[in-house]
C-alpha cells in the first residue's frame, strides 16, 4: 500500500513539475545584407575542405601530421572528454539512486548497572533516493552541461580552424624565404663577377679605383643578407615542427613558389553562413546557452527542493531469522530557503551579470568575425593588384639592368649608375617574391576568416 503511495506522489510530481525561468533566445544581432558590397553568392569557398584549397601535396601530408600530433588539440580533444563525462554526471543527477547496505552489529546495554544484556542486529537494505525536479533546477544544470560540452567542441573545431592556417601561413613564409635566399645567392654572383670585371677594368687603365671599391661594397652588403635568411629559414622551420608536435628538424617544401596552385574563383557566402561557419561564433552561442542555464539554476535555487527516499530490505537480531525480517519505510524532504540573507537571490542577480556579460561578448564575437571577414576580403583584391604591379616592376627593373650594364661596357654611363640599376632589379625581386607570398597568405586568412577548415 505504502509503495503505491510513493509512486503516485513521484507520478504527480512529475506530472506538475515545471521548468521556470526564461528560455533562451538569440540576441538581434541586425547583420548586413552582405559581407562585402560587391558580394551577393549563395556560395562560398568555405565549403571547400582544406585539402581543396591547399593542393600541395608536401602541405598536406605536413597539415594531416599536424592534426594528428599537436598538443593543442590533444589538449581540447581531452576537454572534450571531460565536458562528456560532466553532462553525463547532470544527467545521472535526474534520475533516482540505488544504494546498498549490508551490516552487522553487536551493542552491550546495561541500564541500571545490573541488567547487562547483548543487542546483536543484522540487516540487508537497498535506498532509492530521488530530487523531484519541481521548478526545472535539475533540467536547467543539465542544459548547462550540454553546452558547455557543445561549447569544448566548437572551440576544438576554432583551433583546428586556426592550427591549419598556422601551417599553412608558415608553410608559405618558409618557401617564400627559400625563394628569397635564391635571389640572394644569384645576386651575390652577380655582384662577384661585377667585382672581378671592375678589377680589371682598373688594373688596365680604364677606370678609377672608386668603381672597383664600390663593387666589392655592393658584394658585402648582399652577402650580409645570407645569414640572417639561413636564421630565419631554421627558425621557421622549427616554428612548423613545434606545430606539428615535433622536435625541431628539416622541413620538406616545394622549392618554387610559381609551383603552388591556388583557387582563383573566391564566392564569400552569405552573411547568415558566417555564423553557420565560424566555430567561434559558435562556441559563443553555446557559451551564452551556457550562462542563460546558469541564471535558471539561481533562479530555481530560491525556492524548496523535494527529496524523496525509500528504504527496503531485511533487519533480524539472529542471522538464523534475517530473511524472515522484511522491513521497509519511505520518507520525503521539503528543503527550502527561509532566511539566507539574500544570498540566493544575490547569486541570482550575478548570474544575471554575467549573462549580460556573456550576450555583449557573443556580440563583440560576431562583430570581430565580419571585420576579419571583410578585411580579408579587401586585403586579397588589392594583394592581387599589388602582384600584378611588382611582375611588371620586375620586368621593367630587368631591363634597365640589362640596358645599363651594356651602356657601361661601352662607355656611355658611369658604374654608379650600373649599381643603381642592379639594386633596382634586386629590390624588385625580393618585392615580387614578398607580394607572391603575401596572394598566398592572403588566401589563408580569408579562408580562415569565412570559418573554413573544421
Amino acid at each position: 500500500m505504502k509503495s503505491k503511495l510513493l509512486l503516485s506522489i513521484i507520478v504527480v510530481t512529475l506530472m506538475s513539475s515545471c521548468k521556470l525561468g526564461h528560455k533562451f533566445s538569440q540576441p538581434d544581432l541586425y547583420l548586413p545584407q552582405s559581407i562585402d558590397t560587391m558580394q551577393v553568392e549563395e556560395a562560398s569557398i568555405a565549403d571547400m575542405q582544406w585539402w581543396q584549397i591547399y593542393t600541395d601535396t608536401t602541405l598536406q601530408a605536413l597539415i594531416n601530421k599536424t592534426l594528428e600530433n599537436n598538443k593543442d588539440l590533444k589538449i581540447a580533444a581531452a576537454r572534450i572528454a571531460q565536458m562528456a563525462a560532466m553532462k553525463r554526471i547532470d544527467n545521472a543527477n535526474m534520475l533516482p539512486q540505488l544504494n546498498g547496505n549490508i551490516y552487522a552489529q553487536k551493542e552491550a546495554l546495561n541500564y541500571g548497572g545490573d541488567h547487562y544484556k547483548n543487542d546483536p542486529e543484522a540487516g540487508i537494505k537497498a535506498t532509492i533516493t530521488w530530487e523531484a525536479d519541481l521548478w526545472g533546477n535539475l533540467r536547467w544544470t543539465r542544459d548547462k552541461g550540454i553546452a558547455q560540452y557543445l561549447e569544448s567542441v566548437e572551440n576544438r573545431r576554432a583551433l583546428t580552424v586556426s592550427i591549419i592556417a598556422q601551417v599553412a601561413q608558415s608553410y608559405f613564409e618558409l618557401v617564400a624565404l627559400d625563394n628569397e635566399l635564391a635571389i640572394v645567392r644569384r645576386t651575390l654572383n652577380a655582384r662577384k663577377e661585377g667585382v672581378r670585371l671592375a678589377k680589371l677594368r682598373f688594373e688596365g687603365g680604364l677606370t678609377s679605383e672608386t668603381p672597383y671599391q664600390q663593387a666589392q661594397v655592393e658584394y658585402a652588403k648582399t652577402a650580409t643578407h645570407i645569414p640572417v635568411l639561413e636564421r630565419d629559414i631554421t627558425l621557421k622551420e622549427n616554428e612548423i615542427a613545434f606545430l606539428a608536435g615535433e622536435y625541431p628538424r628539416h622541413i620538406d617544401r616545394v622549392r618554387e613558389p610559381s609551383t603552388i596552385l591556388l583557387p582563383e574563383s573566391l564566392p564569400i557566402g552569405l552573411p547568415s553562413t558566417l555564423l553557420e561557419r565560424r566555430p567561434d561564433i559558435r562556441a559563443a552561442e553555446q557559451k551564452l546557452i551556457a550562462a542563460n542555464a546558469a541564471v535558471g539554476v539561481a533562479y530555481t535555487n530560491m525556492f524548496p527542493r523535494l527529496s524523496l527516499t525509500a528504504t527496503g530490505g531485511v533487519e533480524s537480531d539472529d542471522f538464523s531469522n534475517l530473511f524472515k525480517s522484511p522491513m521497509y519505510y519511505l520518507s520525503s524532504n521539503l528543503l527550502g530557503p527561509i532566511l539566507d540573507m539574500g544570498r540566493r537571490r544575490s547569486a541570482y542577480k550575478a548570474q544575471i551579470a554575467a549573462y549580460e556579460q556573456e550576450c555583449y561578448s557573443y556580440e563583440k564575437s560576431v562583430l570581430t568575425a565580419f571585420k576579419e571577414a571583410r578585411n580579408a576580403i579587401v586585403d586579397f583584391n588589392k594583394v592581387k593588384e599589388i602582384h600584378e604591379s611588382m611582375v611588371q616592376l620586375e620586368r621593367s627593373a630587368k631591363t634597365t639592368m640589362d640596358i645599363a650594364q651594356l651602356q657601361y661596357i661601352n662607355g656611355v654611363i658611369g658604374y654608379i649608375d650600373v649599381l643603381d640599376a642592379q639594386r633596382s632589379y634586386f629590390d624588385a625581386q625580393i618585392g615580387l617574391s614578398n607580394a607572391v607570398c603575401s596572394k598566398q597568405l592572403a588566401l589563408v586568412q580569408l579562408y580562415k576568416a569565412l570559418g573554413g577548415g573544421w
